[in-house]
């Protein structure tokens, strides 16, 4: 169980990477659209190869994933669609956000994009045993991005660094926290149960895909930005089928 936890933090961890250097250097918004576009192909792969996959196999039938591709995208969509009314409408923004906007909605809305993520990082383990190592990498990349864009945000509305990085540090945790109650909650689950929270978290992620980070990649990466969606997405297959 504290391995479901420690791999959660782990990937979260990329918020207080990018929190700090966010703080410490300024990075290139070609950059950050990259490194996007490269998590964008990563989770990509993940849906496909570890999520939906996955919930085929152990589903007795498809009723479960359906469902569970719905009430992820709907989920998403409403929890989003609230935070863009807070002010969050700008957290995957390589540029960060104005001093109008709400740099704490931009933290929920990290909470809200990672926390399905997380979940699934502890149902990983439950399988074979061992984490899927495309999974964790998918969500670390991913969450660069946003820290640098709340850090800036939280950073023009006079938040000092330490109370930053203590944020990032809290939202870390709590993802540990979503990936140990994946492994533990679904333990002794049903292969319907547990392909219904794979199904979940895919259509959650891919809307969140469309919705923010494939527009902010291609905006900031430009046409490079294709080739770095692509080896993403490779890399993490390959991951996923080698030995």
């Amino acid at each position: 169980m504290l391995a479901a936890f420690a791999w959660g933090f782990g990937a979260a961890s990329s918020l207080l990477l990018g929190g700090f250097v966010s703080l410490r250097w300024r990075v290139s918004r070609k950059v950050l659209g990259l490194v996007m576009a490269f998590g964008v192909g990563v989770l990509l792969s993940a849906v496909a190869y570890d999520l939906v996959e996955e919930a085929f196999k152990v589903a007795a039938d498809g009723i479960s994933i359906a469902l569970g591709l719905a009430a992820g995208a709907l989920t998403f969509y409403v929890g989003d669609t609230l935070i863009d009314r807070m002010g969050g409408e700008n957290r995957k923004r390589a540029t960060g956000t104005d001093q109008a906007e709400s740099p704490l909605a931009i933290v929920l809305g990290i909470v809200l994009d990672g926390v399905p993520e997380s979940i699934v990082i502890g149902l990983t383990l439950l399988g074979s045993g061992t984490i899927d190592l495309a999974v964790v990498i998918a969500v670390f990349l991913s969450n660069v991005p946003e820290a640098f864009a709340a850090t800036t945000g939280l950073k023009s509305t006079g938040w000092a660094p330490n109370r930053i990085l203590g944020l990032w540090l809290l939202v870390a945790v709590v993802s540990g926290a979503a990936s140990l109650l994946g492994y533990a909650l679904f333990a002794n689950a049903s292969g319907n149960a547990i392909a219904m929270v794979d199904a979940f978290a895919a259509g959650a992620i891919l809307t969140m895909l469309a919705d923010t980070m494939m527009p902010e990649a291609f905006k900031d990466g430009g046409r490079q930005a294709g080739l770095a969606t692509t080896f993403g997405f490779g890399l993490a297959f390959a991951l996923t089928v080698l030995p």
